[in-house]
């Protein structure tokens, strides 16, 4: 055979060689963290990093910073800033919250039970009363003791036996009412000064990094805050949300009413096949709630005049099917629903403002035309008739529409993301107006120290819709979730207390319901791409729900708000009338 000039015999190499997003090359021994090689490359390129090194994803995997590279490959930075990094963090805060309580109050349990504005999670005792200020303080300290130590974080694997020894010998029942769905022999712990625990993510490699955090006491529990991804090294001023978090204790007490205490208990019912009666009382209350915004509305068109209901919320949250919920109850107290698309009152394209890119900015308030909204509604609430627009998406024009005039029983009811923007409607006085929230606030959590973020189930619930609606893949929609994000942050999340109303659109039993048909999708995803990494960590979660049987899916009734993402409503085809019946 001839040998080709340009292959050479090479020796062995005891090092792997990392390619870093900066285009860097480095080279060290076999085994070498992925910490190691990011603090050298942060040495090099410090103005690369502008934020703390969580965590490193190395030929298309996220990875810890424990991690060990023992071949050649591609390496980036996960930032604090980042997405992922912020989950790790949080994740590694609230194992540190954990032990320090647990050395300090050793009969204590703790719960994370909810995520609050601002960068924080609202955590209450399960066993005792809140603690006192002094108490909270002395938590803190302890924690940053712990920090000050740089204590590490180490990881095993044990078997499932070993698991459920460790968990019942300290008294863990959410964590033995959760394994009783495991069915892989092995589990993987972390531990912290001698106190292991189950966390379905990655964690940092030890508490050094943790240095922003602070405890804030509150009624019934305290807020463990964290920093935002827009301010990585600093935490906001907290300020009161008083409706948002009247939702939550609303849905916590009903939620311990029913002895539903976490997806454990979720199983339970789901294995032994009693979820009819949790599917009737949780679409109940949506009824309740939704019956009583309508006889809201009545009530205030009668005493104030009030005419227009503006409903807002973010991606997923079920805006649809509650307007029409909303509609056929307003029908129940004589009122008419009037609907009107804010989208119509799009300015023409040329005049849409342009973001920090260059690009049309397509969810800036400014692409309405607020003046001839302003004008159009205050005329309509007088009794005038007004000829409303018709935004023609294909040549970026607003046209003139069709005559329109309210009659005495009717009500406006508008849906947009500006809906709660107090300079949405500069020109209308505030009794005329009706202002709704809806989003899916709340969820049950793995176990008191895993919360499902609210956000990842209206990820789950706009794959399973985008696949069935819009032939979107799930990488599809994954990738376009980040702006979705970005838009909600911006232009929604900053006037939900401007709401006179918050309607819950979460359902307690809908992640079993969601992971039959999300978790083949997610499975499609393409290994080695960023919409992979996702994906995983989806999955890691929504393995640990039952997930519900085709008898038992079909309980769900076909007025469901979830109906919406699953399929099978009959609101599909409803449109409210204005012209009666």
């Amino acid at each position: 055979m001839t040998s080709l000039p340009h292959i050479v015999v090479s020796q062995p190499r005891d090092t792997v060689r990392v390619t870093l997003a900066s285009g860097q090359v480095l080279e060290g021994p076999v085994g070498t963290t992925i910490e190691d090689f990011l603090r050298a490359d942060r040495d090099q390129h410090p103005d690369q990093y502008t934020s703390p090194t969580i965590a490193g994803i190395f030929d298309g995997k996220l990875r810890e910073l424990a991690y060990s590279i023992k071949r050649d490959g591609s390496l980036t930075p996960v930032l604090l800033s980042t997405s992922d990094g912020g989950r790790i963090y949080r994740r590694s805060l609230i194992l540190l919250l954990v032990t320090a309580v647990g050395e300090l109050f050793p009969e204590v349990k703790v719960s994370v039970s909810y995520a609050v504005p601002d960068g924080g999670m609202f955590c209450i005792l399960r066993n005792r009363a809140p603690f006192t200020v002094e108490e909270v303080a002395r938590v803190e300290a302890h924690m940053r003791a712990i920090v000050g130590a740089n204590d590490p974080i180490d990881k095993k694997s044990v078997t499932l036996e070993e698991a459920v020894a460790l968990f019942r010998e300290r008294g863990d029942d959410d964590k033995l009412r959760l394994l009783e769905s495991r069915t892989r022999n092995g589990l993987i712990l972390y531990t912290l000064r001698g106190r292991s625990d189950y966390y379905y993510g990655y964690m940092l490699p030890s508490t050094g990094i943790l240095q922003t955090f602070r405890l804030l006491p509150t009624e019934g529990g305290f807020v463990l805050q964290y920093p935002r991804q827009g301010s990585p090294t600093a935490l906001q001023p907290m300020k009161t949300y008083t409706k948002v978090n009247q939702v939550f204790q609303e849905a916590e007490d009903w939620l311990t009413k029913m002895n539903l205490q976490d997806v454990g208990t979720l199983n339970r019912l789901v294995r032994e096949d009693r979820m009819q009666e949790l599917i009737l009382v949780a679409e109940a209350l949506h009824e309740q709630s939704i019956a009583y915004i309508a006889r809201t509305i009545s009530d205030r068109l009668r005493d104030q005049g009030m005419r227009i209901v503006l409903i807002a919320g973010p991606s997923s949250s079920g805006k649809t099917t509650f307007s029409k919920r909303l509609s056929i109850q307003l029908l129940a107290h004589g009122l008419r629903p009037f609907t009107l698309e804010m989208d119509n009152y799009f300015v023409d394209r040329e005049k849409t403002p342009r973001d920090e890119d260059g690009g049309y900015d397509f969810e800036a308030l400014e692409t309405l035309n607020l003046p001839l909204l302003n004008e159009q509604f205050a005329a309509l609430i007088a009794g005038e008739q007004v000829i409303t627009p018709k935004f023609d998406f294909l040549t970026g024009k607003s046209l003139p529409d069709r005559p329109s005039q309210l009659k005495d029983n009717q009500i406006i009811i508008a849906e947009g993301i500006h809906g709660l923007n107090p300079r949405l409607l500069t020109e209308i006085p505030n009794e005329k107006v009706y202002r709704v929230y809806v989003s899916a606030l709340t969820q049950l959590n793995i176990d008191f120290h895993n919360r499902v973020p609210t956000t990842d189930v209206r990820l789950l619930r706009r794959i399973a819709r985008d696949a069935a609606r819009r032939g979107y893949s799930a990488t599809d929609t994954i990738l376009r979730w980040e702006s979705v994000r970005r838009g909600e942050k911006k232009n929604i999340f900053p006037f939900q207390e401007n709401a006179d109303v918050m309607f819950n659109s979460a359902l307690a039993y809908e992640l079993a319901a969601l992971r039959p048909l999300v978790e083949p999708l997610l499975l499609q995803v393409e290994p080695g791409t960023p919409a992979h990494i996702e994906a995983n960590r989806l999955l890691s979660f929504l393995r640990w729900v039952q997930p519900f049987t085709e008898t038992q899916e079909a309980r769900i009734p076909d007025t469901s708000l979830l109906r919406e993402f699953i399929g099978g409503s009959i609101l599909d085809a409803y449109h409210p009338s204005d012209q009666g019946f």
